[in-house]
């Protein structure tokens, strides 16, 4: 069965297509800094790469990029698109309706668009990759995995907000989680690892997700018992355009004392803040060269998202009682060598002893990036949403 896997991000596309079941990727690549003049776009197969940096406005533009160049007549790998059996969505909020993988309907498409107001940066673009797929491979089951299945874990007392009882009940307010997949992903990898390396069985693990959206969740024994992010993808770490935490009565003063409205606010908060409102930069990668060219406010901005991190790394331990392993993953967790050492600064209290040397070392691979001395593991695995979303896929079309 071969299976497109379209993982469409805030700024982001990552797509892969891959062989079922044995997980055979047969082309992949993806772009990234959608909606800026330099997009970059990526494709890969075993003999042939492709780079380019070109503008890409959107999404729907940067899906139909890549529908060309899997049918090229020179770099393509396929030949038509009945050659597609099934195309996987990652799909962000799920919000109550959706706990498991299902099979895309016109009623799913309208669940999805009804929580656009709950993850404005992401389901969007995930509905729009949806609809453009439906065009291209129209011959080909469509089937959407929900980053906030893996949450559902998560206990009441972690995901129940202090508001009256009815917010929960009748109109499902709660905490939900994001970046599902990649957190089930790695954690399993971790926990493998772990066990297989005869350190620990990784009953303890915080999985650190980093990319223009920022995550973190603590998983017991391979379950997730808290999350960073809440009812939608704002809150939390400081990520590439949103705030993350900030004090609610912020919000109120903007509105009732500044003269804001709802809907400025909501801008600020989701795409005007973050990174961008401290340095004028979303990305990380232009924020840490102009930190290292003496810019103060870049240098600040790195330093209070370490911050951030090492806040929820000490309340997520005391939630685990214990911490075997810390994981990075994703873009930032994966690349960027001086955001893991100011995490991990200063952090010998909970065991974390990083190698500098290691930490610089740069792999596909999973690696220990901690002293031999080091009480807790510090890992980079890197996030491979893809295969995950083709596994649950492949599994949901054979049952």
């Amino acid at each position: 069965m071969k299976v497109v896997i379209i993982n469409s991000g805030s700024s982001s596309i990552k797509y892969q297509l891959i062989d079922m079941p044995e997980n055979a990727v047969i082309c992949s690549g993806m772009i990234d800094r959608i909606g800026l003049e330099t997009s970059n776009l990526t494709y890969v197969t075993d003999s042939i790469k492709v780079q380019e940096t070109l503008p890409i406005a959107n999404h729907k533009i940067g899906l139909e990029k890549i529908a060309q160049l899997l049918m090229d007549d020179k770099v393509g790998v396929i030949k038509s698109t009945s050659e597609i059996q099934a195309v996987g969505h990652r799909v962000v909020h799920g919000g109550s309706s959706f706990t498991k993988t299902v099979v895309i309907t016109e009623e799913v498409k309208e669940k999805i668009r009804q929580l656009f107001d709950l993850a404005p940066l992401h389901n969007p673009a995930n509905l729009e990759g949806i609809n453009v797929a439906e065009e291209i491979f129209n011959t080909a089951q469509q089937v959407a995995v929900f980053d906030t299945a893996f949450h559902q874990t998560i206990p009441v007392v972690a995901h129940k907000y202090a508001l009256p009882n009815y917010l929960l009940t009748e109109n499902k307010i709660r905490l939900y989680g994001f970046h599902g997949t990649s957190h089930k992903y790695v954690s399993e990898n971790a926990i493998h690892y772990l066990t297989q390396n005869s350190v620990t069985k990784g009953s303890n693990i915080i999985t650190i997700h980093l990319g223009n959206g920022c995550s973190m969740t603590s998983v017991k024994d391979g379950k997730s018992i808290d999350h960073t992010l809440g009812f939608g993808p704002m809150n939390g770490l400081i990520m590439g355009t949103r705030s993350g935490d900030v004090d609610q009565s912020v919000i109120f003063y903007l509105v009732n004392s500044l003269g804001y409205s709802l809907d400025d606010v909501n801008t600020m908060l989701q795409k005007q803040s973050g990174m961008l409102g401290l340095t004028g930069f979303s990305d990380l990668r232009d924020i840490e060269a102009n930190a290292e060219n003496g810019n103060v406010e870049c240098q600040l901005a790195l330093d209070m998202n370490a911050y951030r991190i090492k806040k929820y790394i000490g309340a997520y331990t005391a939630v685990l009682n214990g911490l075997d392993a810390i994981v990075f993953t994703a873009g930032i967790g994966e690349n960027s060598s001086y955001i893991r050492k100011l995490v991990c600064t200063d952090m010998d209290y909970f065991g974390l002893e990083l190698d500098h040397a290691k930490n610089e070392v740069r792999s596909k691979e999973i690696r220990e990036i901690n002293t031999p001395d080091s009480r807790t593991k510090i890992l980079v695995i890197p996030t491979n949403e893809e295969i995950e979303i083709a596994n649950q896929v492949y599994e949901l079309l054979l049952s």
